[in-house]
């Protein structure tokens, strides 16, 4: 729960190792440390065949799982509730830098225009620092993301990547 004023950078609770803050009205802010090599986190978040297993914070593998990787590439990630019902995440690749960096844009929730997530992956001592910064259009944009509990949701999808990191290595 935000337990500060909005203009103040705000650590929000979490699970397991994320961290997470809001530094501005318009941005989110979680980072997160594997025990695993920057090469193999960046193929983990980035090939199909690895994402259809952590994305959903569930733990249920995805329904659907499409990755176009290239700049301006789509990707289609589509969760199975435990009603049956479908719930897609789209959006779109703008920037690809392996194994360092991605950036990817999606619709905002509120304001017309494109949200961007760009994901930073640094490596040191053999584990990757996972940044990922959140760029609202708006004070409200990021908001209403809050309020769907992104934050939550993506801490979570954290600790499923990084138990699906170990099981691989």
């Amino acid at each position: 729960m935000l337990a500060k004023s909005d203009k103040e950078n705000l650590a929000i609770e979490n699970t397991k190792g994320a961290k997470i803050t809001t530094p501005s009205e318009r941005e989110i802010v979680i980072e997160r440390t594997f025990d695993a090599p920057q090469a193999l986190v960046f193929e983990a978040w980035t090939k199909a065949e690895h994402v259809v297993h952590w994305w959903d914070p569930s733990g249920a593998p995805l329904a659907i799982c499409e990755i176009d990787l290239r700049p301006n590439g789509a990707f289609r990630f589509v969760n199975s509730g435990p009603d049956g019902a479908k719930y897609p995440f789209t959006g779109f690749y703008r920037e690809i830098t392996p194994p360092s960096r991605l950036v990817i844009g999606g619709p905002s929730p509120v304001s017309k225009g494109e949200s961007l997530c760009t994901l930073a992956f640094n490596e040191q001592n053999g584990k990757t620092i996972l940044t990922m910064r959140f760029e609202c259009q708006s004070k409200a944009d990021r908001d209403v993301l809050l309020q769907m509990r992104v934050d939550e949701g993506t801490a979570q999808t954290l600790n499923n990547l990084d138990e699906y990191l170990s099981a691989i290595r």
